[in-house]
């Protein structure tokens, strides 16, 4: 396809690595404004508690502080996505440590932090629930004791501690093991990872006259975030305008309100701007990591290596609150199946309250957890048989025209490719090449997301283009890609483009970043704005030249017709200014519903993967015979992108993901204990360095969508999913030693040996 194009396609460089690389480009947590107070929020140390007494009087009387709030200065409303249960403050009842109880607003942020430390509380602890079995166990005590009044979606299935399971059936699951040769059961654990980003939340907010707030914020989803605003502010949503400068990073943590509320109501009671940003503490106790998950799979197979019947389950810890639960519990159960043909299905999968932090969405929802289970039993089921693992996989694969878990019809299927291209980039065909060195492999599917996104258009007096979009820019370089479409579409260059974005009053929506969907979505309403203005462009240089528009050619900036007779787009754009209002187009995208067996589901938010992407995972990896410490020193992944709109930034999110991926395998985990965490810090909270994550190789496979522009697949997500999956193969391969408890450290290594070294 990139032969084809001019710009779309080829490796240009980010339209935002200037400011990037300059260090003039301002986020979130550089922005400011003239007298600014700073905010700062008061966290419960108890995971459940009675609040019997809050006394702020002697806090509010310190030098420098403007004001202090609790619940009894907020309106009392409950919020949030698909179950809306949580609130700004606690009011009798705590229900996490680290779930905020009041907030002040300071001259500094050293009188905020003295403020905090002066406000009285007086608790009644109270036994917590802090794991999902506790909370599943007979008779256990609800984490939300009104959670039947809570107002949420219709189609999920609660119960007690339970906020949604979500359930796929696909034939007679108990007919399939019957038929099957063997069955093979296995349990798996991960534990909560966070998002690492480098910016952590932050937000300013401001109240004008006429009673509208301005709220600057990282956020992912400024229109989201707009809403909750203004159900929480009990304002209208168009008194609430949400500005995103830029952000240091996402990965799905930004999601969700984070500190703007604080931000927006500590500058209404003070009258003046206020700025909340989180602390590392904060961040790593009471933001949206990745939820906890207990995997349990049963799968039955033949002889010669057929899947016959799967069943699976798996529970998330999802914290006090709903929050992403339901949905990526929804997710699991079409990533319990993996891209794998199981005529006999029975999926489910639980979000369960406790008395933990609110997980939420990190990069891939579900992905990673699910796809630890699935391609580690598929290792172990192959072995077991005789069968090289590759080999098992290539039997079992989904291909073009079959269909997925739900019923959907798979087209683009790309996943044989990967598989093949990555197993030989590794050197497959020595799978042992050393005593403790081993070779692993994992595949999987994924998708990208749906939600609309909008775009307007214009073409300038000068010639060069505005692209005004809803949608934030969040470090993937996918508005770039956006803008690649757009100018490929009008014949123009990358660098006449010019980008406005993720400003709710004077952009379009757009569903927000998130899900793997900006550069597909907001790429394929840049074609459509395109097209409207390629329109009016030969409509007005026919007229103007005096020719048909059939004789017409539109190129690089300049419209022709023969015989010397042209127009460029700068003297189209002056005369429609003086006559027709300016050539300006409004195009929209909304992602085409999947179709699905809707009788094969039961409370599920996500029902069918949109324009799937497929892929596979390679390392090659030794580990010490003493410590049991592990070297990667290879890593391969072939995926399928559809197109690759942007060589470079798909290859750089591919070794991103690789490194977050790398982290939660090997090193990575919030460790609680009595429901408080730990390693609130990035010294004890083990991410990987620059120096710790090998050099990683990208193979872009491309079986077109036929949704996405010029065939494109999401592509931000997937390289996140099998780091874990495929490390743990290939320790396996490497030490005959099968770890199913993530992260996959030297101590379980060393731990599990059957003989360790003296």
């Amino acid at each position: 396809m990139s032969g084809a194009t001019r710009v779309v396609g080829r490796s240009l460089p980010r339209m935002d690595a200037p400011g990037k690389v300059t260090g003039t480009a301002i986020y979130a947590a550089d922005f400011a404004l003239p007298g600014m107070l700073h905010g700062k929020v008061l966290r419960s140390r108890e995971p459940h508690a009675r609040l019997l007494r809050i006394d702020v009087s002697r806090a509010a009387g310190l030098p420098g502080v403007r004001a202090v709030i609790t619940a009894a200065d907020v309106a009392d409303v409950r919020y949030g996505g698909s179950v809306k249960d949580e609130e700004v403050f606690a009011r009798e009842r705590i229900r996490f440590a680290g779930q905020p109880l009041a907030a002040v607003a300071a001259t500094s942020p050293e009188a905020a932090a003295a403020a905090l430390a002066a406000i009285e509380i007086v608790v009644e602890p109270l036994p917590a629930i802090l794991d999902v079995a506790a909370a599943l166990a007979p008779g256990a005590p609800l984490v939300h004791e009104g959670w039947a009044d809570y107002v949420a979606l219709p189609i999920l299935h609660r119960e007690r501690n339970v906020c949604n399971r979500a359930r796929i059936v696909v034939g007679d699951v108990e007919r399939g093991f019957v038929e099957s040769d063997r069955v093979f059961e296995h349990r798996f654990t991960t534990r909560s990872v966070h998002q690492g980003y480098t910016e952590p939340r932050a937000a300013v907010a401001h109240w004008d006259s006429a009673g509208h707030v301005s709220v600057w914020s990282n956020t992912q989803l400024p229109f989201e975030i707009q809403g909750t605003l203004s159900e929480i502010l009990q304002v209208p949503s168009s008194g609430v305008r949400v500005i995103v400068p830029g952000v240091g990073g996402g990965f799905g943590g930004k999601l969700r309100v984070g500190v703007e509320h604080f931000a927006a109501l500590l500058a209404r009671k003070t009258g003046r701007a206020v700025k909340v940003m989180t602390t590392s503490e904060e961040e790593l106790t009471a933001a949206y990591a990745r939820q906890p998950a207990i995997v349990e799979l049963r799968t039955g197979v033949t002889r010669d290596g057929r899947i016959l019947a799967r069943e699976g389950r798996l529970w998330f810890d999802t914290g006090a609150f709903a929050g992403s639960g339901p949905g990526v519990a929804s997710v699991a159960t079409l990533m319990l199946a993996g891209p794998y043909r199981i005529p006999n299905l029975l999926l489910e999968g639980y979000a369960v309250y406790t008395n933990k932090t609110n997980f939420g969405s990190f990069r891939a929802p579900s992905g990673p957890q699910a796809n630890f289970a699935v391609e580690s039993q598929t290792d172990i089921i192959a072995d077991a048989l005789g069968l090289d693992p590759l080999e098992f996989r290539l039997r079992n694969i989904v291909r073009e025209g079959e269909e997925g878990p739900t019923g959907q019809v798979l087209t683009a299927v790309g996943l044989e490719e990967c598989l093949r291209k990555a197993a030989a980039a590794i050197g497959w065909a020595e799978r042992r090449p050393a005593p403790g060195r081993g070779k692993g492999i994992a595949c999987g599917w994924w998708t990208t997301t749906g939600g609309s996104s909008g775009v307007y258009v214009k073409i300038n007096p000068d010639g060069t283009v505005a692209l005004n979009t809803g949608a934030a820019e969040i470090g993937t370089a996918a508005l770039t890609g956006a803008a690649q479409v757009l100018a490929e579409d009008l014949g123009v260059e990358l660098a006449d483009i010019h980008v406005v974005s993720a400003d709710t009053l004077s952009t379009p929506f757009d569903f927000g970043a998130q899900g793997s969907r900006t550069a597909f979505a907001v790429g394929n309403a840049c074609r459509a704005a395109a097209a409207d203005l390629t329109r009016q462009v030969l409509t007005l240089a026919a007229r103007h030249l005096g020719v048909e528009e059939s004789a017409l050619q539109m190129q690089g900036g300049v419209v022709t017709a023969g015989e010397g007779r042209r127009a460029t787009l700068a003297e189209l754009a002056r005369l429609s200014q003086a006559s027709g209002g300016g050539l300006i187009a409004h195009g929209t995208f909304v992602a085409p519903p999947t179709p699905y067996d809707t009788k094969r589901v039961e409370g599920h938010v996500y029902p069918a993967f949109h324009s799937p992407s497929f892929h596979a995972h390679a390392v090659d990896l030794s580990v010490d015979a003493v410590t049991g410490e592990v070297s990667v020193h290879r890593y391969v992944v072939a995926q399928d992108v559809g197109f690759a709109m942007n060589p470079t930034y798909i290859e750089g999110q591919i070794e991103g993901g690789v490194a977050q991926g790398l982290g939660q395998a090997l090193s990575e985990e919030i460790l609680y204990e009595d429901g408080r965490v730990l390693n609130a810090n990035l010294t004890d909270y083990k991410m990987p360095t620059a120096v710790d994550v090998p050099r990683v190789e990208s193979i872009l496979v491309q079986h077109p969508s036929l949704v996405g522009p010029f065939g494109a697949k999401g592509v931000g997500e997937p390289p996140n999913i099998e780091p874990p999956a495929a490390v743990a193969n290939a320790v396996a391969s490497a030490t005959g030693v099968r770890i199913t408890d993530l992260p996959i450290t030297a101590e379980k290594i060393a731990l599990a040996r059957p003989e360790r070294p003296a």
